[in-house]
């Protein structure tokens, strides 16, 4: 059995080798995605943002860094997480069945030009991937972070950044880091 510092530094490895791991490809499509985000919100879009247990809270940080800054002192960009709002989900879950939780608000929200970006690392959610065909009949720009197989995403995105791991706690950690690369390079394109 190890001892707590050797799981603690074998845990830090792993988070790290994942990371690592990116592609080239993979580092060009979180570029793109950037590009796409600035250039929507040049154009008067915005960003929408959700997922399910630990990604509804990466969707939510990830959004806070938009409306309020990363690293930059700027106005304020506009971004939403689906997860923020109490009662619409549960009226959602209630009235519609918990898989309509993100597609009702997207049907209500989405614009063509905006982006969604659906969070899930399994990429299997119901509810996620009902919210991401409901962006895509709104006209909206898809992005999905997911994991490694990228389940039923795949075919509803327009960019999936498909974090190369199965380890649930690997694929979010790794989600975050995205997403602050994410605001730090559309801050960057918005100066």
């Amino acid at each position: 059995m190890a001892s707590p510092a050797e799981f603690i530094r074998a845990q830090l490895e792993e988070s790290c080798r994942v990371k690592h791991s990116f592609s080239r490809e993979l580092i060009a499509l979180i570029a793109a995605l950037a590009a796409h985000i600035a250039q929507a919100i040049q154009a008067g879009g915005k960003v929408i943002l959700f997922g399910n247990g630990g990604s509804a809270a990466d969707a939510q940080h990830i959004a806070a860094e938009f409306v309020v800054r990363l690293r930059e002192h700027r106005g304020p960009l506009p971004a939403i997480a689906l997860t923020v709002n109490p009662s619409v989900l549960t009226a959602a879950a209630n009235d519609y069945g918990y898989e309509h939780v993100f597609s009702r608000q997207v049907e209500a929200l989405a614009r063509p030009g905006d982006v969604i970006i659906a969070l899930s690392t399994s990429g299997v959610s119901a509810n996620v991937l009902l919210g991401a065909e409901a962006g895509r009949a709104r006209g909206a720009w898809v992005a999905a972070l997911t994991g490694e197989s990228g389940g039923g995403l795949r075919k509803r995105s327009d960019l999936i950044i498909n974090v190369p791991s199965q380890d649930a706690q690997r694929i979010q950690e790794a989600h975050i880091t995205v997403g602050h690369i994410l605001c730090a390079l559309v801050e960057q394109q918005l100066k």
